[in-house]
């Protein structure tokens, strides 16, 4: 049955019930209404399914021929959507753009990137995926990202291409019913010993080197988002992106934390980079993208 189902009939049915008769449909598709009766006869012989009533004036859809022209409009949609991704293909467009993304890299111009991205290239599958920190450099490595937005420490390795997007700047912060947050002085490392310092690590490497780690009561998390509620908390103290505390500095839940003799300048930056791998060039959607990106933060 399914052989002899074609896109064409398809195409007929939709015309029909978008112009309201066999005629008008024939004038639509520049054919004669006799091609269009045949058509549909056709199609009813085939599929052993009634379509139209022809028993009054005019033929009238039934309920069967009104369910299979709205499933006719789904598969004629994916038709239009495969011929479209095909010539995608044919001008260098990926089959699949993946993208993976560090918890430190900032997600409201990514967000902008990608609804950008979705117009452009309305028919292009992405996917999508967040990652504890080092996360995204890792996908990109086994072949599951195509692009990473992600830190790399301790600098670019020889296997990837990075294009740096931005400077990420950290500052210490401590929450204002903290002991610390109560001294009303810079802090020292003694000071910090003391106390927990909320670290933002990668859960597959744990005993890979810490950025601005003091002291050994490291409390260690891969969600931004759940090591901001245990700051808020008063449980510990870190070093955040600026722009995640700005609110919270203002409106005091949250307190700069001045070191002395810090090991990390505060504030500190670390480079966030859009990196692929140097023998897995990008397509030309994700170029677009990365082109884009670098518009939004340049």
């Amino acid at each position: 049955m399914i052989g002899s189902l074609t896109l064409d009939q398809l195409r007929v049915l939709v015309a029909i019930a978008d112009e309201g008769s066999f005629s008008a449909a024939g004038r639509k598709l520049d054919r004669a209404q006799s091609a269009i009766s045949q058509t549909v006869a056709t199609l009813e012989g085939v599929q052993g399914v009634l379509l139209f009533d022809r028993s009054g004036h005019r033929p009238l859809v039934t309920d069967a021929g009104r369910s299979l022209i709205s499933q006719a409009r789904v598969v004629l949609a994916g038709a239009a959507k495969f011929e479209d991704m095909a010539a995608g293909m044919r001008d260098g467009v990926e089959p699949e753009l993946a993208v993976a993304i560090d918890p430190l890299a900032p997600t409201a111009p990514f967000i902008d990137s990608l609804r950008a991205l979705r117009d452009k290239f309305p028919n292009l599958p992405v996917s999508f995926s967040t990652e504890g920190l080092g996360g995204a450099e890792r996908r990109l490595r086994r072949g599951e990202a195509a692009l990473a937005l992600c830190i790399l420490l301790p600098g670019v390795p020889d296997d990837l291409l990075a294009v740096p997007l931005l400077a990420e700047t950290l500052i210490s912060v401590v929450s204002s019913t903290h002991p610390l947050g109560k001294l009303g002085r810079p802090v020292t490392r003694e000071d910090l010993y003391e106390h927990v310092q909320l670290v933002l690590s990668d859960p597959f490497a744990p005993g890979a080197p810490g950025y601005g780690i003091i002291g050994v009561k490291a409390w260690r998390f891969v969600e931004l988002g759940r090591r901001l509620d245990f700051l808020l908390a008063g449980l510990g103290w870190c070093r955040m992106p600026e722009h995640l505390v700005r609110p919270f500095l203002t409106s005091g839940q949250l307190q700069h934390l001045v070191i002395q003799d810090d090991p990390v300048p505060d504030p500190g930056a670390l480079t966030i980079y859009a990196a692929h791998r140097r023998d897995r060039p990008l397509g030309r959607a994700g170029t677009w993208l990365l082109d884009d990106l670098q518009a939004r933060l340049g």
